[in-house]
């Protein structure tokens, strides 16, 4: 076992977002010969923190500083600008490491599944307006027309629902000083919106958002609320014994905005028990958005004001459902995120869950596949599968796209955890057939990037590095503090590998 451990431990870990930052910053602390490889696909790091937090709301980005930090330790390598599965297969990464965790997040978003929604103008996700206005390469073409009316409808209640309806009715002058991206100030320059609906299928006590997001919309100058019909909430006893941040948010909702209609010069409202149906066009203007057909909804009568209450369709009298139109001139869904398979996983033996979205693994992150006969089945969830040695998973594509940067922390931090106990297992007994590690024959090269950037030059990716980042980074600091803005982002791959060169 003494020969083995004579090298340095080597992990590659797949996207640079908080799920792969904090990962590699409790591995490097826990394990000190550990040296680590992040991929990323853009050329630059930070996934959704730099793509997905809204623009006015720069201290939820600070936990940047701490994964610069951990990008300065000798034993980190970032190798940007390669897209793992489809420019280098996985298989490439395989024989060089002794672990691989996969923390790419979440690519792609929910549909509703409704008649128009597959229209190509002013039927958006939010992810990928967030990811428009946020500068992300993926998005930059996405040209939302946000001057064919006065009305948007987002589908959805959490706190992207709300981002998305913030920037929309957040005055321009207040966005200049933000790192919002150039192109989308001047489209909200010339926006026409004024009314802004966010709906849900539920009431509520069923949204997802949080308080200091309804609060900051709430406080928005020049805007006012809808009040919410006061059948809608839970009656005074319900709230009193509602727990702590939950009776707060009702109460909030209650209270509602202190700018009064009159004095406004936009509006929004939270919409309640309604399920979008089906968009509609314009008779008059072909192409242009003109209305959303919602079915009405009623929760169950036994227990409406738990927050799993379920719904069911509001019938009339006739047995018909009963439907409502809203006008719409821009529509936006907001249903939650969806992470998708990498090309290759079946090389590695990954089934990847398509229906959730995640890489099936055994609860605590390690990779499993029910493929296998069982040797390990102490499982969270008590379901019997074996672990393929030396895969792991991290963040929104382990668990799910729910929950904050702060929990995607505890996340990776346990999963760390339990990287560095399977090496000292490993270490200690030296066997490397009763291993959770990479132990196909011969166990791991352990040369890391090193065995795999001859394949990368090869099919001639020209990979960016941490310093190529740090000029990028420069470059669009000088570029913002031109505009009296933090920061003004490159928004194409090609301006940012100049910068790079």
């Amino acid at each position: 076992s003494v020969a083995q451990n004579s090298r340095p431990f080597r992990v590659a870990i797949v996207g640079s977002g908080p799920a792969g930052f904090y990962t590699a910053y409790r591995l490097l602390t826990k394990i000190q010969d550990a040296v680590v490889d992040m991929y990323e696909q853009l050329p630059v790091p930070f996934g959704l923190v730099r793509y997905g937090v809204a623009p006015d709301h720069p201290e939820v980005k600070n936990c940047q500083e701490k994964f610069t930090e951990v990008a300065t330790s000798p034993r980190f390598n970032f190798i940007g600008n390669v897209a793992l599965g489809s420019q280098l297969p996985l298989s490439a990464l395989k024989p060089h490491y002794d672990a691989i965790v996969f923390a790419y997040g979440a690519s792609k978003d929910k549909e509703l599944g409704i008649p128009g929604e597959e229209a190509i103008r002013y039927v958006h996700s939010a992810r990928a307006f967030v990811g428009w206005y946020n500068g992300l390469p993926e998005y930059r073409d996405l040209a939302p027309d946000l001057s064919a009316g006065e009305n948007a409808v987002i589908v959805g209640q959490g706190n992207v629902a709300l981002d998305v309806a913030r920037i929309l009715l957040t005055d321009v002058d207040v966005l200049r000083t933000t790192d919002i991206s150039e192109y989308a100030l001047e489209a909200l320059a010339k926006s026409r919106i004024k009314r802004v609906r966010v709906v849900g299928r539920r009431g509520p006590m069923q949204a997802a958002f949080t308080i200091k997001e309804v609060r900051e919309m709430l406080q928005l100058p020049s805007v006012s609320f809808d009040p919410i019909p006061r059948g809608l909430l839970p009656p005074e006893p319900v709230i009193t014994s509602l727990p702590r941040p939950q009776k707060r948010l009702i109460q909030l909702l209650t209270k509602g905005s202190s700018t009064h209609p009159d004095e406004a010069t936009k509006s929004w409202s939270l919409d309640f028990f309604l399920s979008p149906r089906s968009l509609h066009w314009s008779s008059q203007f072909p192409y242009h958005l003109s209305h959303v057909q919602f079915t009405r909804n009623e929760l169950d009568p036994s227990d409406p004001f738990s927050p799993g209450a379920k719904t069911t369709p509001l019938a009339l009298s006739n047995g018909l459902p009963a439907w409502v139109n809203i006008p719409a001139n821009i529509f936006f869904r907001s249903i939650g995120y969806k992470s998708s398979s990498l090309p290759g996983f079946g090389d590695l033996g990954i089934r990847f869950n398509d229906h959730r979205g995640i890489i099936p693994n055994d609860g605590f992150g390690r990779v499993t596949s029910s493929a296998q006969p069982v040797k390990e089945s102490s499982t969270p969830d008590g379901s019997l599968s074996s672990p393929l040695p030396g895969l792991y998973c991290a963040g929104w594509v382990k668990r799910g796209p729910t929950g904050v940067i702060a929990s995607t922390m505890t996340d990776a931090f346990a999963i760390a955890d339990i990287i560095a106990a399977d090496w000292k297992a490993r270490s200690s007994v030296g066997d490397s057939r009763i291993s959770f590690l990479n132990s196909s024959t011969g166990g791991s090269t352990g040369l890391g990037w090193e065995g795999v950037r001859p394949e990368a030059e090869n099919r001639g990716l020209s990979p960016t590095s941490w310093r190529d980042w740090e000029l990028i980074d420069a470059a669009e600091r000088e570029r913002g503090r031109q505009k009296g803005k933090p920061r003004d982002k490159f928004s194409r791959v090609e301006e940012m590998l100049q910068f790079a060169e």
